[in-house]
């Protein structure tokens, strides 16, 4: 129940994303029962290609946290993280990943490539898959078909 009801956090944020024309990603990231950071796709709106839901809410979670090391915290995240974004939750020490969406294009804790899995990195973190699986989906590929439209 409540990697549901964060998922669901998560896809508010990705919601606000689409309304925005940002590729509907969203996250947020608890430690404990405190809620730390939520973030949603913001690379139009910023003009920056890091700026992914993943990497926005790893870098609120920190401030907030006061250090870099996510330890005890997870991310939840309405698609399968990027290389880019799993490397980021490794190098942040993140404790447990959920995600909604497998990305067959880029996914990188699962899909094509297993960070969060890969005994050869120095940390390894539990991963969880499916909360909201076919919400998320939806929302990504009806995004992408207005986007196809023109629209």
């Amino acid at each position: 129940m409540r990697d549901l009801a964060l998922m669901r956090l998560a896809l508010r944020e990705a919601e606000r994303a689409a309304e925005i024309g940002e590729v509907p990603v969203g996250a947020v990231i608890v430690c404990g029962d405190e809620l730390l950071a939520s973030a949603h796709n913001e690379r139009e709106t910023t003009g920056d290609p890091t700026a992914h839901a993943e990497l926005l809410a790893v870098r609120r979670a920190a401030r907030e946290l006061g250090g870099w090391r996510l330890t005890g915290c997870t991310l939840y995240v309405t698609l399968e993280p990027c290389p880019m974004c799993a490397g980021a939750l490794h190098a942040a020490r993140i404790d447990r990943l959920v995600y909604a969406a497998p990305d067959p294009k880029a996914g990188a804790a699962g899909t094509l490539y297993d960070f969060p899995a890969d005994p050869r990195l120095n940390h390894t973190y539990p991963c969880t898959v499916g909360p909201l699986h076919t919400e998320s989906a939806t929302l990504l590929r009806d995004f992408f078909r207005q986007r196809r439209r023109g629209s």
